[in-house]
């Protein structure tokens, strides 16, 4: 029997732009070839980004080796954000010199029919004068003939390029043979016999739909661009005591780096020197900088307001929280949901299946008596109305479009699928400290005695807590400084595990603890013990004060909820949403911050790992549920859930660990996630809906169902403008989700 280890595969990722993709079908194409490479684990490609997502193992296989796989299938490798500016610029230059070689054809083909004047001498030479007109705009989309026959021959299966060069070709093929006849004196001239405006045409109304899809794609990724641009081009360092600029490609984790005021950031790392107010609004989405002292953490691309200083790098280029957030992004972008399913398998027989309905639809009215003129028309209008693009583009374009909303609001969206699994949401669990409460214990309450004062129950404690390290003595210090108290050094302290702590000062004892402590001491607390349990009862730790043996009052510390805590879970209670919160703390203190907060069920005194099997025992109750946390000590349960929320974090383990990253420590944005994933399935929805009925209707009215009853026949110019149009409908669809407007 064998030991059943097998050796764990080191993957690697990549993210390759690729160039000359014309519809889904070119997508499909290559995602065959790179999966056939040797090495390569997964494989995403993205039409709509333009992007070659891959896992691999680096053992078999190299970036190199997959870019060659890619070139061999007939594509161009490039760089992503050249690839966008130089595509849209090449798409317009075509479609504007296709424009003017266009509109005189149409004047010379349409004159006849319409009475227009036209020069003699075009007149008697029209076929040559159309020839010449018509072949530079076929010279403008010959990669729709290079690519279209290309993916035939090398990739074996036919794309959209091949319906457009049978459409087009066929067009142009039958009016070039019409003119050689014309010039060789075997045919008389017969303008309904050339189809060079159809061809040309066709061309144009194809080159704008890809110029217009061009620059709607470029639009819907230019979160990344906006991103990557965020970084700054140089750092200044201090290196051998003295000051260089140098690339920030070459900071390295240890440098010491100067930060002038209205700077960016050029790495992350800890504050050594100075003082200065930082702008980090592209991280967490809030406007009002933050205050940076010497030991404060600052991120790279924040914005340096203020004063200058220091600070130690410590993650610099791809570890950066900016270049793990691109790469989230990224790699979310290119992630297909669970919806394109449907497309997908639409698309992978969509061209042969409009090819077999245009050669029977050109057989059935050469049958019927039509004549070969009327039967080219409809075979050409199918091949060209028909659009497996609007298919491909229907689900990446809005994946695209409300990944980059999502991480403009500081939500992370880490895939496609935790997109479309959002808002199918039914339970979300909620940790406890540091989500719904802020993580820190502060003093809600001081009740003194009738013979002392607040403020001296208050200075007391704090006297007696000033060495203390115990986190409800740094509450109560605290709040002693806010008061503007002045608080001595006590003259003696002792800390007494489990019960409080004891100090002197002015050579009388400071009693502070619970009511273990204070009968130890032999101090009465029998008038206070109701005021004790009712504020137990509230979650809250509630200790007593003592000064020269008499009780001076007690105080309360509690880690309060967050501000956006009860707006968030109310919100998702309308929404019909169930909310449960779940904590290692004891059922007492876990059930008062529940009714504080409206929430119906609590899990309590559970360990992080026990979290896990509780997420698991919902799951298994049917329910999809969320977990949200912190995303450290919740990692298990993060992952264990339908959908992982990390809230207020941006740590490795939270990235790692969650499916959506919320930047901002703000509840409202677990509800603000969920509703974006709504509005986006709306969108994809409309999408698809289009896509299909467009190509439902319009491939049949092509094919000539409707002239039978109606006379009515779809020019085959018509059919170019439709099916130009109709992707960018979709992209332009998706592109409305820019305007998505929060809910809270």
């Amino acid at each position: 029997m064998g030991n059943g280890s097998s050796e764990k595969i080191q993957m690697d990722k990549a993210i390759i732009g690729i160039r000359g993709m014309h519809c889904v079908s070119c997508a499909v194409n290559i995602e065959k070839a790179l999966r056939s490479s040797p090495g390569v684990i997964s494989v995403t490609v993205n039409f709509a980004s333009e992007k070659a997502y891959l896992e691999y193992d680096p053992r078999r296989t190299t970036p190199q080796e997959l870019e060659k796989a890619i070139r061999k299938s007939g594509y161009q490798v490039v760089k992503a954000a050249a690839s966008v500016s130089e595509e849209i610029s090449a798409a317009r230059n075509k479609f504007f010199l296709s424009l003017i070689l266009s509109l005189p054809l149409m004047y010379f083909a349409m004159a006849g029919m319409l009475k227009l004047p036209i020069p003699g001498a075009i007149s008697s030479h029209m076929p040559l004068v159309q020839f010449i007109l018509a072949t530079p705009v076929m010279l403008a989309g010959y990669q729709f003939f290079s690519r279209g026959f290309t993916d035939v021959f090398i990739g074996g299966s036919a794309n959209m390029d091949t319906l457009i060069s049978l459409g087009v070709g066929s067009a142009y093929l039958y009016s070039l043979y019409f003119s050689l006849m014309v010039w060789a004196g075997r045919q008389r001239m017969a303008m309904e016999s050339l189809y060079y405006e159809t061809a040309a045409f066709l061309i144009t109304f194809i080159l704008l739909g890809r110029f217009l899809e061009a620059a709607a794609k470029g639009k819907a990724s230019e979160a990344i661009r906006k991103l990557l641009g965020l970084q700054p081009k140089t750092a200044v360092i201090i290196r051998d005591g003295k000051q260089q600029e140098i690339p920030v490609a070459e900071v390295i984790a240890g440098d010491i780096v100067v930060v002038r005021p209205g700077e960016r950031i050029p790495a992350d790392g800890i504050v050594t020197e100075g003082h200065s107010s930082v702008d980090e609004s592209m991280i967490t989405g809030e406007s009002i900088p933050v205050e940076k002292t010497a030991g404060c953490a600052v991120t790279g691309a924040t914005i340096n307001k203020s004063g200058a200083f220091k600070f130690r790098a410590t993650r610099v280029g791809k570890d950066t929280v900016l270049a793990q957030i691109i790469r989230l992004v990224e790699e979310a972008q290119g992630s297909k949901a669970p919806i394109q399913q449907l497309a997908d398998r639409v698309a992978a027989v969509f061209v042969p299946s409009v090819l077999l309905i245009a050669i029977a639809a050109l057989a059935i009215w050469l049958l019927s008596g039509a004549g070969f003129t009327f039967a080219l028309s409809v075979f050409i209008a199918v091949l060209i109305i028909a659009c497996p693009c609007a298919l491909g583009l229907a689900t990446p374009t809005a994946v695209m479009v409300a990944t980059a909303v999502g991480a403009d609001n500081g939500i992370l969206i880490k895939n496609a699928r935790s997109l479309q699994l959002a808002h199918n949401i039914r339970t979300i669990v909620f940790d406890k400290t540091g989500t719904l409460t802020k993580g820190k214990p502060e003093l809600t309450d001081i009740i003194p005695a009738d013979n002392s004062s607040r403020a001296e129950v208050l200075k007391y404690a704090a006297i007696a807590e000033k060495r203390s390290e115990h986190p409800l003595a740094e509450a109560i210090v605290e709040a002693a400084g806010k008061d503007g108290l002045d608080i001595p050094e006590p003259e003696g302290f002792n800390s007494l595990t489990g019960r409080g702590v004891i100090a002197r000062f002015q050579s009388e004892i400071i009693v502070l603890g619970n009511r273990k402590l204070f009968t130890e001491r032999g101090i009465d607390l029998s008038g206070w013990e109701s005021r004790l349990s009712a504020l137990e009862a509230q979650g809250k730790t509630a200790v007593a004060v003592s000064y020269k043996n008499s009780v001076a009052g007690i105080i309360a510390v509690s880690d309060t909820p967050k501000g956006s805590s009860p707006q968030a879970i109310d919100a998702l209670k309308k929404s019909g949403r169930q909310v449960v919160l779940i904590t290692g703390d004891n059922r007492i203190t876990a059930e008062a911050i529940a009714r504080d907060l409206g929430i119906g069920r609590v899990i309590a005194e559970v360990l992080p790992q026990e979290k896990a099997a509780e997420i698991r025992r919902l799951r298994k109750a049917g329910a999809i549920v969320a977990m949200v946390g912190d995303g450290i000590n919740d990692a298990p349960a993060l992952a264990q859930a339908d959908i992982g929320i990390a809230i207020g974090a941006g740590t490795d383990i939270a990235l790692e660990s969650a499916d959506i990253v919320l930047m901002r420590d703000d509840l409202n944005d677990v509800a603000q996630a969920i509703d974006l994933s709504r509005y986006a399935m709306k969108k994809i929805k409309q999408n698809l809906f289009w896509a299909f009925v467009y190509n439902i209707i319009g491939i049949p009215v092509a094919a000539g169902v409707l002239y039978p009853f109606f006379g009515f026949l779809l020019n085959p110019v018509i059919a170019g403008a439709a099916m130009a149009f109709s992707s960018v409908s979709v992209v332009g669809n998706s592109l409305l989700m820019r305007g998505y407007k929060k809910i809270i």
